[in-house]
């Protein structure tokens, strides 16, 4: 099975950039897509329901921000649009396609660069999502929740690391608490499963030459419930063309 996840930073922008005519070439069964920054009604035409997949969209009710979406092969035998808080669903950040025992998940954890309050409501989020976590690795399921969950996890995950210490996304209590996540006997960073590399970074500023010199973040994960730990065959950051301020991040699994 193969899954890719992105952050297109305006699905319709990435559709001008090529991101549908790429995506056609993978031979992926699930895409996850995050920040579609659309409503539904502007996403009627055909690129955005690609040929060969099911297509689901959970939007933000504020226009142009956020939202998610799926894209699948199989048709799920249930889709989730929302995880059940009205703040973040009113967001769009989340959307889950349920295959027997198996969740995939597409999730915009939220970011907290504008500011204090929004640096609150992550924290509020991250706090609200452990307890959501747990009670996913006691419910029997497996689960793959893909996405932007806007946290680089350690140094390796970011070239500028000494000088973001102070800055969300790399602040000691996000880390912490995905530290605490993979300490847990339940949850795997699925791409440091297979790559332990430096340098493999999903997301750039663009500001200056980011994007040209590399200077870039992990933060963008697919993270598996530790029964799929064994599941993992590869991991792959594509760079070759550019749909957004991130990149594609393709994985493969063995179900």
């Amino acid at each position: 099975m193969r899954i890719i996840t992105l952050n297109a930073n305006g699905i319709r922008s990435a559709e001008r950039k090529g991101f549908f005519i790429w995506m056609q070439q993978q031979n992926a069964d699930i895409i996850c897509i995050q920040e579609t920054k659309a409503q539904l009604h502007q996403l009627n035409s055909d690129p955005f329901c690609p040929v060969n997949y099911h297509c689901f969209y959970h939007d933000a009710e504020k226009k142009g921000y956020s939202g998610v979406a799926l894209y699948c092969k199989k048709q799920p035998d249930k889709i989730i649009s929302g995880i059940g808080w009205q703040d973040v669903d009113s967001e769009g950040r989340f959307i889950e396609a349920q295959f027997g025992d198996l969740s995939v998940i597409s999730l915009y954890l939220p970011s907290g660069s504008s500011g204090e309050e929004r640096q609150a409501f992550k924290f509020k989020f991250m706090k609200k999502f452990t307890t959501y976590l747990q009670e996913c690795a006691e419910n029997g399921r497996n689960y793959i929740i893909c996405g932007d969950w806007n946290v680089a996890h350690k140094e390796i995950d970011l070239k500028n690391w000494r000088g973001n210490q102070k800055n969300s996304g790399f602040l000691p209590e996000e880390r912490a608490w995905l530290d605490q996540l993979f300490s847990d006997e339940h949850w795997i960073d699925a791409f440091r499963q297979v790559n332990q590399e430096a340098d493999q970074y999903t997301w750039w500023s663009n500001r200056g030459q980011s994007w040209a010199n590399n200077v870039g973040w992990r933060i963008d994960y697919q993270i598996i419930s530790r029964a799929l730990k064994d599941k993992v065959t590869s991991a792959s950051i594509y760079k070759h063309e550019r749909f957004s301020d991130h990149a594609p991040l393709i994985m493969d699994y063995k179900l």
